[in-house]
């Protein structure tokens, strides 16, 4: 019999559309591995959402390989030499994997190849990244040129079936899902993700399926958070339970503004993961190096500001439509995307809040938290990044929730303020503003001209 393959899961938790899992059917029989690694990442070891999310994904490809009689061999401790110790004890010839561009990952690769014989695929990006660059050769730093390139460069590729396993003559020892303790106990506080998520991949394709009947209404639909008309498919791509390539494949048919613009936020997650591919530690630093010299208003230099900070983080600010964000967030590891821009300008612009703060909040919070994507957007709000908006473009929260009709999103998330009328809700004042809902931080005229001062001080103005 030939040497088994051994398919190294991390976030490509699927069995459709897995370049690894078809190669290593093809070369033997299949050792389906998943190593619970806190220690390569450092400081970027997944969140408490982000762990609810995989303790469920990987009992649904559990499920799902047992299907074909296999099963999922769960390792925990330093990915390397975890791997190096099932290719002692199975003989195993192969490590097949889906590249992956995180900077932690891309070292314990080299690691892993140094050793062993380590096969790497494409399969969780459109395209892989690094692979589009200008006419002078250099990858892309401004999304709408990316875009422009990678739709002329799109390969048409359908997406891969499911292949048939072989199973090995042995399997190596695992751990039981549960001993990991991804889910949290004491206290439980992941009652409302269990409301709010199916997790897997049959549940991704179920979601994918239920947006292709509703994308035609996508570009006007997604701004409004009342309604919600995003698609939710962000935390079954980071996970990889779905490719790109089978939602793009999977919208094939749809014409029109609502399918063109998802399709642009599809290729926005390969930019960000382009981002990171250039610059490795983007997520840590300003790109703009000016705001090196920012005035920032420290949380860690006094307790006011430490209390704004945490105002925020609990949806406490005073601001309706970031207050509703803020606790959807806690509740179900999941903001609405509009709402998240909104937020996210708050705590830079109106709190004067250094945006590494909410980033790192989003990471230990959000179900759908990505390395590339999380940075990316936090900098493009702050206007410290590669390709963002400038920092004078200040929100204002309370237009923006009356502009895109949050009422009833505030109902949800807000109960103190769920009997107000629809005038009022987005901004009660005076005797309408319940006794049990806090006073604004800070007035929105205030906080603009603090952050203009700011900027101007920067400058040197």
């Amino acid at each position: 019999m030939t040497a088994p393959q051994i398919v190294w899961f991390r976030r490509d938790l699927r069995l459709r559309d897995q370049a690894a899992l078809c190669a290593a059917a093809e070369n033997g029989a299949v050792i389906p591995v998943y190593i619970l690694d806190d220690e390569t990442p450092g400081n970027r070891k997944m969140g408490g959402a982000s762990r609810w999310w995989l303790h469920n994904s990987l009992s649904a490809l559990q499920r799902s390989l047992a299907k074909h009689n296999s099963r999922l061999i769960l390792r925990r401790g330093e990915s390397a030499a975890e791997l190096a110790r099932l290719v002692e004890e199975t003989g195993a010839k192969t490590i097949h994997a889906i590249a992956h561009y995180e900077p932690w990952w891309r070292e314990a690769e080299k690691k892993v190849a140094q050793d062993m014989d380590l096969a790497l695929y494409d399969g969780n990006y459109l395209m892989p990244p690094g692979s589009l660059t200008t006419g002078s050769g250099d990858p892309y730093k401004i999304f709408t040129p990316f875009y422009r390139a990678m739709m002329r460069a799109l390969p048409q590729q359908s997406p891969r079936e499911e292949p048939s396993l072989t199973l090995p003559e042995n399997w190596p020892k695992s751990d039981s899902l549960e001993s990991w303790t991804l889910l949290p106990s004491a206290p439980d506080w992941a009652g409302g993700m269990r409301k709010s998520w199916e997790v897997g991949e049959d549940a991704a394709h179920a979601q994918l399926a239920d947006f292709g009947d509703r994308v035609s209404d996508y570009e006007n639909d997604r701004n409004l958070p009342s309604i919600d008309g995003s698609s939710r498919l962000s935390p079954h791509l980071h996970f990889g339970e779905i490719t790109p390539a089978q939602i793009w494949s999977a919208l094939e048919g749809h014409r029109g503004e609502g399918a063109e613009t998802y399709r642009s936020e599809i290729a926005w997650r390969d930019f960000a993961q382009n981002i990171i591919f250039q610059f490795p530690h983007y997520p840590d630093g300003n790109y703009r190096d000016r705001y090196d010299d920012f005035p920032w208003r420290n949380p860690n230099r006094g307790h006011v500001i430490a209390e704004e900070l945490e105002a925020w983080q609990m949806g406490k600010t005073g601001y309706p439509i970031v207050d509703a964000g803020m606790r959807q967030l806690w509740a179900t590891g999941w903001m609405h995307n509009r709402v998240r821009m909104i937020a996210a300008s708050f705590l830079i612009k109106h709190l004067l809040i250094d945006w590494r703060h909410g980033e790192e909040w989003f990471w230990d919070t959000l179900v759908d938290a990505d390395y590339g994507s999380n940075a990316t957007n936090w900098q493009w709000v702050s206007g410290t990044g590669v390709d963002s908006q400038m920092f004078p473009r200040i929100m204002a929260p309370l237009s923006q929730s009356e502009k895109f009709n949050a009422a009833d999103y505030i109902r949800e998330w807000v109960p103190e303020l769920a009997a107000l009328p629809d005038k009022d809700i987005h901004d009660p004042s005076g005797d309408k503003r319940p006794h049990d809902y806090p006073e604004k931080l800070i007035g929105h005229k205030e906080a603009r001209e603090r952050a203009l001062d700011a900027y101007r001080q920067m400058k040197g103005e």
